[in-house]
């Protein structure tokens, strides 16, 4: 088999691309170089993905992924309450960051900004991903709650965690602490108040805390 027709994974192509970005401090400029630059054909690629930038939706997809692989394979993991899944998988996923940081601030500084996270096309598949992952855990929350009007509205409350995600995250590109001291004592701060407010606040506020964070992340 020549090296031409080589057969790679999905996650050997989404390695290579982080890599490739790294070295070369830029995107590549199409299927057909970056392809040539890993020595593969083009039909490899797009047996995986669309398009370059469906592979960089991809990349952050893969951290989502990963963090839950991670959080799945820990038996202690299903007997958490709510709050306690919400928080190891913030902690599992920043980690994560951590260890791929340099890609990371490439991805989210490159040319847009930390200040515009919100509208990253990028982050499109993580936020699919993570909309279903906290709508689990509000549903589980609904549950346990014997009357309608005290339930969640899915829809609303997921948003509102996605918000704060983004709001974590524009910290942790911006924490210059030893080993990202800050974003860990954010993380856990931040949980314990939105459970605070998500449990014991009227749906009005908690649409104006939503509209808070999201106003946050533009904040300099």
């Amino acid at each position: 088999m020549t090296a031409k027709s080589k057969e790679i994974s999905k996650q050997e192509i989404i390695s290579h691309y982080m890599n490739t970005c790294l070295e070369h401090e830029v995107v590549p400029k199409s299927v057909f170089k970056f392809c040539s630059h890993l020595g593969i054909e083009d039909s490899q690629f797009y047996k995986h993905f669309g398009s370059l930038e469906t592979l960089t939706k991809e990349v952050w997809l893969a951290f989502h992924e990963n963090t839950m692989k991670a959080l799945e394979g820990d038996q202690q993991y299903e007997g958490y309450d709510r709050r306690s899944k919400l928080l190891a998988y913030y902690f599992s996923f920043f980690e994560l960051i951590t260890l791929n940081r340099s890609y990371v601030l490439f991805s989210l500084k490159k040319e847009q900004g930390i200040k515009s996270l919100q509208s990253l096309s990028e982050l499109s598949k993580l936020r699919t991903a993570f909309l279903k992952f906290v709508t689990t855990l509000i549903e589980a929350g609904n549950e346990e709650k014997k009357f309608s009007f005290t339930k969640h509205n899915t829809q609303i409350f997921s948003e509102a965690a996605w918000a704060q995600f983004l709001f974590i995250l524009k910290f942790n590109l911006e924490d210059d602490s030893p080993g990202f001291e800050k974003t860990d004592v954010a993380i856990e701060k931040s949980i314990n108040t939105v459970f605070d407010v998500f449990d014991h606040t009227p749906l009005e506020n908690v649409i104006d805390f939503g509209k808070f964070l999201a106003k946050e992340l533009f904040a300099k």
